[in-house]
């Protein structure tokens, strides 16, 4: 498990789905806010008005988290991430209809 910290030689296609998913999830996020939506993480919800910060939390973060985090003990992040994805594809879904 010490082999897969600060490493992308193990556990390389659940990183690679964690860091995909992040960036999925920064893109339908600007485009919400875009659209009027708001950011229902009150952590990042005061970060909306730092785009900046908004994008290095969302997107460098995660490829930090990636790179420090044993691949196995992605999933969770993983899961609930595709739960957040879906969740803003169906309320984007639903008001662009």
């Amino acid at each position: 498990m010490l082999r897969e910290v600060a490493s992308f030689r193990e556990g390389t296609w659940l990183k690679v789905a964690f860091i995909v998913l992040a960036y999925c999830d920064l893109v339908f996020t600007t485009f919400a806010l875009r659209l009027g939506f708001s950011e229902l993480n009150p952590y990042m919800e005061r970060m909306v008005a730092y785009p900046l910060a908004f994008f290095l939390i969302k997107g460098v973060a995660s490829v930090g988290i990636a790179w420090l985090v044993p691949g196995r003990l992605l999933l969770p992040a993983i899961a609930f991430m595709s739960f957040v994805i879906s969740w803003n594809v169906k309320e984007l879904v639903l008001y662009l209809a």
